[in-house]
């Protein structure tokens, strides 16, 4: 005895739909209306397509159509959607300085910082003040300006440095 493998978990198509009575739609989008489960099966097979159930919500909707399309079809939106939220949500790495930050630790958060900016993604640049630190707000302003600066060849700033709280930062983003 031979097993059909279901084409697919979410999908239902053909004798895999088991509802009594069903609205159906055409292959180009007309409604042929209220048809039993066997006419609508008669229905698909004469126009060499398949019968999809696209809604079980309420009353159950069926479409006419052939079903590998529709699968490639909705793979293809899936991959762009995908593509479309990977774009919109490129990382934001923190590189977090003090006042007081030393050459050598400065040297290499910015190493780092530009390789991630290469690679397309947004850099946060932030420092946070310490104890009185905060009555030299300017000295902060300029350790950060100083890191965007030495990025600069591969990023530009998007958001100027702002004072929040006890820390300052702005952003970074890769030139286009």
């Amino acid at each position: 005895m031979f097993k059909i493998a279901k084409q697919n978990n979410d999908v239902l198509i053909n004798e895999q739909i088991k509802f009594d009575e069903m609205m159906v739609i055409g292959p180009n989008g007309e409604k042929l209306g209220i048809k039993k489960r066997e006419d609508a099966l008669t229905l698909a097979s004469y126009a060499g397509l398949d019968l999809v159930l696209m809604s079980s919500s309420g009353m159950p909707v069926c479409k006419v159509i052939d079903y590998n399309k529709f699968k490639y079809e909705k793979l293809k939106r899936e991959k762009e959607a995908k593509k479309k939220q990977r774009e919109q949500n490129l990382e934001l790495k923190e590189y977090r300085l003090s006042v007081t930050i030393d050459t050598h630790d400065f040297e290499t958060k910015l190493k780092n910082a530009r390789g991630y900016v290469l690679k397309g993604h947004k850099v946060k640049v932030s420092v946070r003040f310490k104890g009185r630190q905060i009555t030299h707000s300017d000295l902060g302003r300029d350790v950060i300006l100083k890191f965007a600066n030495a990025l600069s060849d591969v990023g530009e700033i998007v958001e100027e440095p702002k004072l929040e709280g006890r820390s300052m930062s702005l952003v970074v983003a890769p030139k286009k």
